[in-house]
């Protein structure tokens, strides 16, 4: 498929995100002296920046490749829910969010003086049981109208009912991608993808010695979760593909590496929409390689588009 047949077939494809939503803020400022206080930098602060942060980075990368992103999440009933949509709108994601008084909306609040993070401060309330319940009725109802679903799991508690989530998906005959957390995938049972990072797959499988060893512990994995694919992403080292009986490579894009946050991210959105879009999953991981490769380039929680993705693919 040519770089503008692919375009427009992007525009056509229809995600749905599903998972833990936050705030991202940014706090840039000068730093000149210690303080008397404490041994620790003083910071004026003289910019802040906000962005969608977490499943709402997302599916912010959904959107900027051209396709139809719909989010479903739940946030508080505060000011950082409120800046939240408002910076949603203006990526034209169709946010569903569903509003939980209970909690206070997750916010990763970051302090950067010389170009470098300094500080990191998370505010962060599990959603509560009722609202999980009806964001589960409403996803039924979404499920029907899309062509892929991510479903981005960032432990916070937004992912209560994944295992039904996952049935009602490939029930519907849609393909749904899993960004884990945490040491049990079991959760995860059913799903056509799951792309945990080289640290996350660790946890769950143990280390390795040679990539033969790697190979066999992916596989096992994929096989024991009943899986379609697993995909490694190996930071530095690239990602890999397990499929039944194949395993497919692909070395990292040789590119200055600025700040990796949300790189997992753009990976997921990228799969998912080039697999809603009709691409083939290893064609879609390549997309996907070179999707990381861009946004490792910028600062924060970036994104990639069209026009950077697809040059010179012809």
């Amino acid at each position: 498929m040519r770089s503008e047949e692919l375009v427009r077939a992007l525009k056509r494809a229809r995600v749905l995100v599903v998972g833990d939503v936050m705030l991202d803020r940014y706090w840039f400022g000068e730093v000149s002296r210690i303080s008397p206080e404490a041994p620790v930098p003083v910071v004026k602060i003289g910019r802040q920046d906000e962005r969608p942060g977490g499943a709402a980075n997302v599916a912010r990368n959904v959107a900027a490749l051209g396709a139809r992103a719909t989010l479903l999440s739940v946030v508080g009933r505060d000011e950082a829910g409120r800046s939240l949509e408002a910076l949603l709108r203006k990526e034209n994601i169709a946010a569903r969010l569903h509003h939980d008084r209970t909690i206070d909306t997750t916010v990763k609040l970051r302090v950067i003086g010389r170009q470098q993070q300094l500080l990191r401060v998370d505010f962060e309330t599990a959603p509560s049981h009722e609202i999980l319940r009806s964001k589960l009725a409403e996803y039924a109802r979404l499920v029907r109208r899309c062509d892929a679903v991510i479903l981005s799991d960032y432990g916070k508690g937004g992912l209560a009912h994944i295992s039904r989530m996952i049935g009602l998906a490939r029930r519907h005959g849609k393909p749904v991608l899993v960004d884990p957390k945490g040491e049990d995938f079991s959760r995860y049972h059913g799903a056509t993808v799951i792309t945990p990072n080289r640290a996350e797959f660790g946890a769950v499988t143990g280390g390795w010695s040679s990539e033969r060893e790697f190979t066999g512990k992916a596989q096992r994995l994929r096989r024991r979760l009943k899986a379609d694919a697993l995909l490694v992403t190996r930071s530095e080292e690239g990602m890999t593909l397990f499929e039944r009986g194949s395993r497919l490579h692909v070395p990292a894009q040789a590119r200055e590496v600025y700040d990796v946050s949300g790189a997992g991210d753009t990976v997921i959105a990228t799969l998912a929409v080039m697999l809603a879009a009709g691409s083939d999953l290893a064609a879609a991981v390549r997309a996907a390689n070179r999707a990381a490769g861009i946004v490792v380039g910028k600062f924060g929680t970036a994104v990639a588009y069209p026009e950077e993705l697809f040059e010179k693919q012809d």
